[in-house]
């Protein structure tokens, strides 16, 4: 009988301390951030309660800026300004592709030039693409035009920088392939 009675006593203080419980609150948290996560906008500023980082960035959003003096991954920094100055001095510059794979650097400078250059320039470097054809853009040279004395380098310019009416490829082709697609155009300049 004395067990009896223990069981229900313990019974009875495990109901009543089961019906204080809240479900619609929490008990104690130990770590609340992992419960409760602080959600941040990508490019958002920061908010005045957080003097340490306002003190350490202020006036700078969450997407900082990269440090000066730095290149993104993959990217290479090509060393002659965008001037009409620049364009001469890029005029001596050399291809540094290797001149023993020039077969398949002229492959893939046809393949390239292909897709980015012909639509305006034509297949043959003749000035006549199909938006030329159509005349969406007027004004294309001729790689064959006496006044055009243009060199591997002053063409590695022009695709980096743009000239006129041309813009810059220097985002769609990396450092290898605007080598390339150089070394085609002046591939074509001489078949013409």
């Amino acid at each position: 009988m004395n067990s009896f009675i223990k069981v229900g006593i313990t019974f009875v203080m495990v109901l009543l301390l089961a019906s204080c419980a809240d479900d619609s609150r929490p008990n104690y948290q130990y770590m609340p951030n992992m419960y409760e996560p602080v959600g941040y906008e990508t490019y958002q500023g920061f908010n005045e309660e957080d003097a340490t980082r306002i003190a350490l960035f202020k006036g700078v959003s969450e997407a900082m800026l990269p440090p000066d003096n730095t290149i993104p991954r993959g990217w290479m920094p090509y060393g002659i300004e965008n001037t009409m100055e620049g364009k001469e001095l890029s005029r001596v510059n050399p291809s540094p592709l290797d001149s023993l794979q020039s077969e398949a650097n002229m492959a893939k400078g046809k393949e390239l030039f292909d897709i980015y250059c012909a639509i305006c320039h034509g297949t043959k470097g003749d000035g006549q693409g199909t938006l030329v054809k159509r005349e969406k853009i007027l004004g294309v040279p001729t790689y064959a035009d006496a006044a055009r004395d243009i060199t591997v380098g002053s063409t590695y310019h022009v695709i980096y920088y743009g000239l006129n009416s041309m813009g810059s490829y220097a985002v769609q082709l990396n450092h290898e392939e605007r080598w390339q697609v150089a070394e085609y155009v002046m591939k074509l300049k001489q078949d013409l």
